[in-house]
């Protein structure tokens, strides 16, 4: 017994020298100076959301917010999808909330002040209402808040709704066209559309040339087609014009279009491109005298004229006629010179001066002058 309690002594006292002699564990790198020897924790932070009036004023754009509802029947609304497919002689109605609205819809019922259309503004909505619909009413229906200072309106870009509807009326796959023939002017500065619109909305849609005879494919690049506008030729040229016609089919019916006559347009878009000349710049009295205004420019955009001559104050009787006419500059580019020519019958020493001539176009004006003298 006295051995064992000895031998059990001695291994307890070489165990306590044994952790004496110990030196402690060495870091892995020397700490720098004043780095933080705290441990890191496990501990989780929940995250700060911030405020929704933070969130309001990091982004400052503002939100645009639909305004429009479809009527349906027995009283119930909902707010219309961007496509409408209905069909054709349904009633329409759609509301907008707002005490002052403005509308846009299909140019064809505004061209024809059809009365089959009627909006009319309550204390708070406007809604209008078409009734017996046709597919020539296919189209964008808008509607928007106007912001007014007393007659002074502008639009509010946050308060808006639309929709575009497809009114499908049997054996009219295209959307109606007044006339069997139409002229699409390439410009090269801006898109041209080919507008074969369609009142089906799955319908399958293709662009054909009529000489020769081939499809034009509507690759994404030069041309795309949008259901709502027709066939866009994004960069027009000169290459692109001949007669063309589309093609439709839905439900097992094929449909063609009217043909469309492409045009290049050799003048740019801009103020009036304007020259101006006199039959003669001597004149005797009582000879005549003419003096020409003219304008080279877009197909199918109008000028008007104004004149400013030496007799006018004196109420100096003289004549004014404007004409215009497309004329083709080869390679098959197209032109509209417009006129306005000046006549004074009886040349009098009172009508000799300035004459000028203003030729003015949605891009502006353009002012020229020449002068008259007596001989």
């Amino acid at each position: 017994m006295k051995v064992w309690l000895l031998l059990g002594l001695l291994l307890v006292h070489e165990a306590l020298e044994n952790v004496a002699g110990q030196h402690p564990p060495k870091n892995k790198r020397p700490k720098e100076p004043g780095e933080n020897r705290i441990k890191p924790t496990n501990k989780k932070v929940k995250p700060k959301i911030p405020k929704l009036k933070d969130r309001d004023s990091a982004d400052s754009t503002p939100k645009t917010q639909s305004i429009m509802m479809q009527v349906l029947d027995k009283g119930r609304f909902q707010k219309p999808a961007a496509t409408l497919s209905l069909l054709a002689g349904q009633t329409v109605e759609l509301r907008c909330k707002g005490s002052k609205i403005g509308w846009s819809y299909p140019a064809y019922l505004d061209t024809f002040k059809d009365s089959r259309l009627s909006v009319k503004q309550n204390e708070r909505y406007s809604q209008l209402t078409l009734v017996n619909s046709t597919s020539a009413d296919t189209g964008a229906f808008s509607c928007w808040g106007q912001l007014c200072r007393g007659y002074i309106c502008r639009k509010d870009e946050a308060k808006t709704g639309s929709t575009y509807i497809f009114f499908t009326e049997k054996g009219e796959l295209f959307v109606p066209s007044p006339s069997y023939f139409d002229v699409v002017y390439l410009n090269p500065d801006r898109q041209a559309v080919v507008p074969c619109r369609v009142t089906v909305l799955s319908a399958k849609v293709t662009l054909h040339r009529e000489f020769p005879a081939k499809e034009i494919p509507a690759n994404g690049t030069d041309i795309v087609y949008d259901m709502k506008r027709g066939f866009v030729y994004l960069q027009p040229h000169s290459e692109h014009q001949g007669v063309v016609y589309c093609r439709a089919e839905a439900g097992g019916r094929s449909q063609i279009s009217i043909k469309y006559q492409l045009l290049y347009v050799a003048v740019p878009s801009g103020p009036p491109s304007t020259t101006i000349l006199a039959s003669s710049n001597k004149v005797r009295s009582g000879d005549g005298v003419s003096v020409l205004c003219t304008v080279l420019g877009e197909p199918d955009v109008e000028v008007e004229f104004r004149w400013i001559f030496p007799g006018q104050k004196d109420e100096r009787p003289v004549t004014i006629q404007d004409t215009w006419r497309l004329i083709h500059r080869g390679l098959g580019h197209t032109t509209r010179i417009s006129q306005s020519v000046i006549t004074v019958e009886d040349f009098e020493t009172i009508d000799a001066g300035y004459y000028i001539c203003t030729a003015q176009n949605l891009q502006g004006q353009t002012t020229v002058a020449t002068t008259v003298e007596s001989s």
